[in-house]
């Protein structure tokens, strides 16, 4: 089989740490900033990502994601890219899981989905259009988005069905990397937070 183009590896960011990802909020467009936890993780990410050179760097345009690509030390070469923005939760955003349970006790995201926001086929078509533009790339490659967002892309990455997401957590500031298992898309790292150890 010939070598395609490809990247040799995908490098996912999850932002930093704010209010409402700490409270359990849905937080999708709603520009929320880091908070000084999350300002401290992304500065944890600087060290972490330091050995690395990517021939390409996309970040999502929510400060969140924004800050967290900046003081890791990449906002200089990122491109912004709309497709990587969190899944836009409508009338549920801002809510936790427990506050939507009480309009709906057996409500979950990845089979009801939102009102008045993006479907899950939506989020699922954003991350397989990122995923083309990657896949062109020869080189590393790194993203800077958000927890299910990124879920997503991982999924979409090995070829499964976009519900599959919900078995895979994503912590803040979480690295995670997708790559090969000789032709075939594979996720060689889930949820690493070991550069997070030990921090105040």
């Amino acid at each position: 089989m010939a070598e395609e183009s490809r990247p040799r590896q995908i490098v996912l960011v999850r932002h930093g740490a704010t209010d409402w990802s700490e409270a359990g909020r849905h937080t999708g467009w709603t520009d929320i900033p880091l908070n000084n936890d999350g300002l401290r993780q992304a500065a944890t990410l600087a060290r972490r990502l330091a050995p690395h050179t990517f021939e390409l760097v996309l970040c999502s345009p929510l400060q969140r994601a924004v800050s967290t690509c900046r003081i890791a030390g990449y906002r200089d070469v990122a491109e912004l890219d709309a497709d990587l923005r969190e899944w836009s939760y409508g009338d549920y955003e801002g809510m936790t899981t427990a506050q939507i349970r009480e309009r709906d006790r057996h409500w979950n995201l990845w089979d009801e989905g939102v009102l008045n926001g993006e479907t899950l086929a939506e989020v699922a078509a954003r991350a397989d259009a990122v995923i083309a533009r990657v896949r062109a790339v020869e080189g590393d490659v790194a993203l800077f988005a958000h927890g299910h967002l990124l879920r997503v892309l991982a999924v979409r990455w090995i070829a499964q069905h976009a519900p599959l997401a919900r078995h895979f957590n994503l912590s803040t500031a979480s690295i995670s990397t997708l790559a090969w298992e000789h032709d075939w898309p594979s996720i060689t790292l889930w949820n690493d937070v070991s550069h997070l150890r030990g921090q105040g």
